[in-house]
């Protein structure tokens, strides 16, 4: 049930007018500086992950790899997503709290 935690803080983040999603969006947010956790899905390409995982430890901001795109999209009031960016400080470190207190569980 912790997960659907997580997942509900992405979605008052969402509401709130604090994130971006889509791959493009995301990337953008990170390069511009107003990212402050960037979630990428467990199912989304090696490729993608690789991506973002590189591009945040240069921006030297915290990612996540947590849930799935399909869960992440519907968090967000989506269809699917494999990536997603926090815009809001608090937020972002709320939820960065619920993954990590998630246990038994592969989060990055």
């Amino acid at each position: 049930m912790k997960i659907n935690r997580a997942l509900s803080m992405l979605g008052i983040a969402t509401k709130a007018g604090k994130t971006v999603t889509g791959e493009f969006m995301t990337e953008k947010a990170v390069k511009e500086g107003t990212a402050f956790l960037v979630v990428v899905a467990a199912d989304a390409s090696e490729n993608t992950k690789k991506k973002f995982s590189n591009m945040c430890k240069y921006y030297q901001i915290t990612m996540k790899v947590f849930s799935d795109k399909i869960s992440l999209g519907n968090a967000c009031g989506k269809e699917f997503r494999a990536s997603l960016a926090i815009t809001d400080a608090g937020l972002a470190k709320s939820v960065v709290k619920q993954i990590d207190s998630l246990d038994n569980l592969e989060v990055q």
